[in-house]
Order: structure tokens, then C-alpha cells, then sequence
């Protein structure tokens, strides 16, 4: 519920307003155990709020990510999910085989690599995305396999 006043408060200040379909596609994103595609989102959203549409979904989505409310995840076969965003700079690191993804924070530790990555190609860099994939602990304990 604390989650809910805190990004029901930036969308007041922001000047948009909260409505059900909103309300919904946080719920949804808030119920998630890993990144869901829009698709996935409404699915899951028709069953709170039935007249919920793709296009609110989407609407919604560009709102959320405008505001740092959630992040854009990248999946398998390129398709996107989205996923809760935490406060601070964020990077997320995915599970390939249950599809559960984590944030974890970072900026300063790529620091190093940006400024490499400038000196030899001469580009600024103003932004990066970072994400990684693995296994969780919980497939690798399934797999018998674990972090080398």
C-alpha cells in the first residue's frame, strides 16, 4: 500500500490523473514475479477492470516509464516486458530459464567502461541500458548447476 501512495502521489504531481486503468496495470505490475509484455499486463488486467484496453495498457506503460515507474525489460525473441522500477539508477538482471528478473543499482561502477568506450570512439555517451542474464538461485538449485 506504501508503493501505491508514492506513485499515485508523482502522478498527482505530475499533473496526470489516477484512474482505474492506472490503478489496474500497477496492481498487475505490483502482482508480478517476473517482466510482463503489454499483452500479459491486460490479460491480467481484464480480470480486475473488464473493460481495460490495449491501447490504455500502452498509454499507461509510456506514462509509467516517463515518471520512472517501471523499466523496460528486454526478453527472449525480442519482445519487451515491464517491470517495477526502484528509486536510483537501476539495472536488471534476468533469469533465462524462469524468466524472473531483479534490479539491482549501478552507474558509478560503469564509469570506467563509458569513458573507455568515448575515448576510443569519440562518441558522449548521455545514457546506457544494462542488463544481464542468468540463472537465479532457485534454477540453479533445480539444475544442479551454481554461480562459478
Amino acid at each position: 500500500m506504501i508503493l501505491e501512495l508514492q506513485w499515485e502521489a508523482l502522478l498527482s504531481r505530475a499533473g496526470c490523473r489516477i484512474t482505474e486503468p492506472r490503478r489496474v496495470v500497477m496492481r498487475v505490475l505490483e502482482q508480478a514475479q517476473r517482466p510482463l509484455t503489454p499483452q500479459e499486463i491486460l490479460e491480467r488486467g481484464k480480470l480486475l477492470h473488464p473493460n481495460l484496453g490495449l491501447v490504455t495498457v500502452y498509454r499507461t506503460l509510456e506514462l509509467f516509464e516517463s515518471l520512472d515507474l517501471v523499466c523496460l525489460v528486454h526478453r527472449e525473441g525480442g519482445c519487451h516486458g515491464y517491470l517495477l522500477s526502484a528509486p536510483g539508477h537501476r539495472h536488471v538482471l534476468m533469469c533465462d530459464s524462469c524468466g524472473r528478473a531483479v534490479e539491482f543499482p549501478g552507474q558509478d561502477d560503469l564509469a570506467q567502461l563509458i569513458d573507455r568506450v568515448q575515448q576510443h570512439t569519440g562518441y558522449a555517451v548521455g545514457d546506457h541500458l544494462l542488463q544481464l542474464f542468468g540463472l537465479c538461485p532457485e534454477c540453479q538449485e533445480a539444475s544442479g548447476s551454481s554461480v562459478p
